[in-house]
Order: structure tokens, then C-alpha cells, then sequence
């Protein structure tokens, strides 16, 4: 275990059995801007919860269904949020917060306030689980390396195609029909069942005992807090155990991980149903070899639930995805834009795949904002060999996010390694600003940009869009 993965949920209470959130329970949330901590708010708000929450990075596309919700915001850390000088009776009783915060920064201002009076701090997780209890939905929670934020919309999609009317945290935008209202990554249903991505990540899913999991891969990634393969299926083992006795695993053992942790189950009192893989006579609506797997887990989970044939059909069929996953930005000029989320080497292999098959013979431009330093310098050969499949690739600045140490490899160094995998000869622009200008001075039409990144690479597809429609009007063609 590195000094990093010993700081990370350092000061935060551990992981316990879910409880109803109390009518006007005061809850605080650090970071509520983020894609899960502002479900925790919109959830905990639905709940009853007095919430309120602040963060310090401003507005992002996941606090846009807060503000509509009225849920008081604020743009930076401040320790007054937590002792309220000015109305003692209104503090918080508790505080969620990001579990990298506490590495990040260990001063927070707010973090010590809360210790100063008592007041316990734990991961939203922690209350996104309690809303759930809240509901008394059956939780049914989407795990894995990959694929999870696709796999749980495709979920939500299905039960509510079925009439069933779910509850839900994703970490990706569900858009306005999903979500029952703004685009947000939460979703408060009335039915049967509360969807929950489930994230392996120094533990943020351990506040989730779930009645139904679904388990789609399983390899080595966060080399921050995983020191190897073997620790990441440890981990996914021991969250199974720690379900209800009667809870069901539906695995896709057609992944090698997968298959060596249900085997590593046979003494487990729950049933394991493996993912049927048989995709034959199946229509799946989102394309690539992931998403066709992915629709299987859907397929097989549906079955579980009862949800009938012809409305499990309809769903993989009709399911257009989640934000930031294979999103199509815009078409201008002939140029296509795409954002995804992928930051993992075999994530991003497929995502490439995916677009060779939705986009036949034309070029590919592979952009990637790596995310984090230590994952980029613990793989960087297999970066390297995957960016390098692509026609054109262009790597921006790093994505520190929980990274104290950014010496140890850069965007240059990636880039470098790319070219000499003998493919393109790959560009490290800058900023993602930067970057976003230089690819629209570079594409040309028929070109395909697929936009990676788990950071600000979003920033680069909607600034090449602007850029590529503003060069177009100035130019006077017609758009595409």
C-alpha cells in the first residue's frame, strides 16, 4: 500500500450498515459540484434532509439540478459552513465528503471544524446508501472495472421502461428523461428498486450491501490504492461477502477476473447467476464489444428482476447511453467531435473499437487527458500501445486530481512512447485549451475526433465544437 492510499479516507468514519436519513437531518457535502457528491445532495434532499454543500472548483454540468432543486450552495471551503457562527442550532450534524479530500487537503478548514465539535464526516457514499435505505427499494449496485456508469443508466433505462419507476445514483449524467427532470446523475423513483454505481476505489463501495450486484470485469487499475491484480479481486471478493446472505451475483465469468472471484465464492451462502453471453438474435443500440457485454449484464439482470422479454429487448435496443460516454458532441465541417470518460488502458482500446465500427474507414483521432500521474506512469507501455492504434493522437497536459508528486512522467513522455510504438507520430499541446486549439487547426473533414479523459478533457470536445462552428460561419458554408 503506497503513503497515498494510507492518507485517502484518512479522519472519515468507516463504512456501516445503511439507516434511514431523519426528516431535517442536517447534512453537509464537501465537493457537492462532483458527479457523485451531487447525487448524494439531490438524493439526501429528496429524502427530507436539510442539505447544503460547497465547492471550491465552482458550477460544473452536475450542480446544474441542485440549483434548480434550491439547495443552498457555496463556491468555496469555508469552516463557518460547519460552525455556523451565526446560528449555532443550524449546524450540520454530519458531513459527507469525497474520500481524496482527505489526502488532498489534509487542512481542510471544514474537515477540522467538524472534528473540533464532534461532528462525524464520512464518504457520500455513505449517504447515497442511507437514501437508499431511506426508499426501502431494493438496492441492486453495478461493479466493475469498466462500464459501470453505462451499465447502471442501461439499467435505470430498462425499469423504467417496465413501469417500474427506479431510484438511482449514477457517475455520469442520466439526460432529462432518465433523471425525472434536469439532466443529473441521481434519479428518485417511487418503484421496487434503487440502481447504484458501485465504485471499487479505496472502498467507496463499501457503504453499499446490495440484494443484487452486477459484477461486468475485473482487473488491475488505481495502482494508487491497488498494489497489483490480486488486490483488486481481494477486494471485490470481500465486498460480495459482506452482502446479504440472499443476495444475488450476477457475473459476466467470461471475464477472467470475474471468473477467478466467483470461484474464489463457492463457500458463499448467496446465488450466482453468470451473464448469459448468448447475444444472438438481440438488437444492442450502442456499439463496440464492451456494450454489447454490457448489454448482456442488462439482459441477464432483467430476467432476474422479471422484467418482461419484449421490454428487455426494447431497452438494449433503445438505450442511447449516458453522458461523457461515447457522447456525440457535434458533426461540423464533416468532422465528427466525441467525449468519453475513458482513462484506462483497456477502456480506451475498446472505446476505439467501438468508434472504428460506428465510423468505418475514416480517420481516428485519439485525444487523452491522462488522469493522474501515478496511473499514467504505472501504464504507460500499455497507453502507449493502445493511443498508438489510432491515425492521429494528441495527448493533453495530465489530470493531477489526488496527485502530489507530478514529476514522475508527463504528457510529453506519453506522446513520445506513442510514436515510438512506430504508429503516429503523437503531439502533447499543452492545456486542454491548448490542445482543443491546435486540433482544430489540424482536422480535416471526415476526420473522427474521440475526445478521453476523466478530468477536463470535456473542456477540449465542447472548445473544438465552438472553434469548428465558428470557422465555419466566418467561412460562410452551410452547416453539415
Amino acid at each position: 500500500m503506497t503513503r497515498l492510499a494510507a492518507e485517502i479516507g484518512k479522519g472519515l468514519a468507516p463504512a456501516r450498515e445503511a439507516r434511514p436519513i431523519r426528516p431535517r437531518e442536517r447534512i453537509h457535502v464537501l465537493g457537492a459540484a462532483g458527479a457523485g457528491a451531487s447525487a448524494a445532495v439531490l438524493l439526501a434532499h429528496r429524502a427530507g434532509a436539510l442539505i447544503s454543500g460547497c465547492d471550491p472548483g465552482g458550477p460544473s454540468p452536475y450542480s446544474a439540478a441542485l440549483v434548480e432543486a434550491g439547495i443552498d450552495l457555496a463556491w468555496q471551503h469555508s469552516a463557518e459552513h460547519v460552525l455556523r457562527p451565526d446560528d449555532p442550532g443550524a449546524r450540520p450534524d454530519r458531513l459527507a465528503v469525497t474520500k481524496a479530500l482527505t489526502s488532498i487537503d489534509p487542512d481542510n478548514p471544514e474537515l477540522h471544524a467538524a472534528v473540533e465539535l464532534g461532528i462525524p464526516a464520512e464518504p457520500w457514499q455513505q449517504v447515497v446508501a442511507d437514501a437508499a435505505a431511506t426508499t426501502g427499494q431494493a438496492l441492486l449496485a453495478v461493479a466493475g472495472t469498466h462500464g459501470k456508469s453505462t451499465t447502471a443508466g442501461w439499467m435505470i433505462d430498462l425499469l423504467v421502461r417496465a413501469g417500474r419507476d427506479p431510484s438511482a445514483f449514477v457517475g455520469a449524467l442520466l439526460d432529462a428523461q432518465l433523471a425525472k427532470g434536469t439532466p443529473s446523475t441521481a434519479r428518485w423513483g417511487s418503484g421496487d428498486v434503487f440502481v447504484v454505481e458501485a465504485d471499487e476505489y479505496a472502498g467507496n463501495f463499501d457503504p453499499y450491501r446490495p440484494h443484487i450486484m452486477l459484477l461486468l470485469n475485473a482487473e488491475w487499475d488505481h495502482p494508487d490504492v491497488f498494489a497489483d491484480e490480486e488486490a483488486v479481486l481481494a477486494a471485490f471478493e470481500r465486498w460480495i461477502r459482506n452482502a446479504p446472505a440472499e443476495a444475488v451475483l450476477i457475473a459476466n465469468v467470461a471475464d477472467p477476473g470475474v471468473l477467478r472471484i466467483a470461484e474464489r465464492l463457492f463457500d458463499w451462502p448467496g446465488e450466482i447467476v453468470a451473464v448469459d453471453t448468448d447475444a444472438h438474435g438481440f438488437e444492442i443500440g450502442l456499439a463496440g464489444p464492451a456494450n454489447a457485454s454490457n448489454a448482456m449484464a442488462v439482459v441477464t439482470a432483467g430476467r432476474v428482476l422479471g422484467v418482461p422479454e419484449s421490454v428487455i429487448r426494447e431497452s438494449v435496443a433503445g438505450f442511447r447511453g449516458v453522458g461523457r460516454r461515447l457522447e456525440l458532441k457535434g458533426e461540423i465541417g464533416g468532422v465528427v467531435v466525441l467525449d468519453d470518460y475513458g482513462h484506462h488502458p483497456t477502456a480506451i482500446a475498446k472505446t476505439l473499437q467501438a468508434v472504428r465500427e460506428r465510423y468505418p474507414g475514416r480517420p481516428v483521432w485519439a485525444v487523452y487527458e491522462p488522469l493522474t500521474y501515478h496511473r499514467t506512469a504505472s501504464m504507460l507501455d500499455r497507453f502507449a500501445e493502445t493511443l498508438a492504434t489510432a491515425d492521429h493522437v494528441a495527448i493533453a497536459d495530465i489530470w493531477a486530481g489526488r496527485d502530489q508528486d507530478t514529476t514522475i512522467t508527463s504528457a510529453k513522455a506519453l506522446a513520445d512512447a506513442v510514436s515510438a510504438r512506430g504508429g503516429p507520430t503523437a503531439v502533447a499541446p499543452g492545456t486542454v485549451e491548448q490542445t482543443a486549439d491546435y486540433l482544430a487547426a489540424e482536422v480535416r473533414p471526415g476526420d473522427v475526433v474521440l475526445v478521453m479523459g476523466g478530468g477536463r478533457s470535456y473542456v477540449i470536445a465542447a472548445r473544438l465544437v465552438e472553434l469548428l462552428s465558428t470557422a465555419q460561419a466566418d467561412s460562410g458554408r452551410p452547416p453539415a
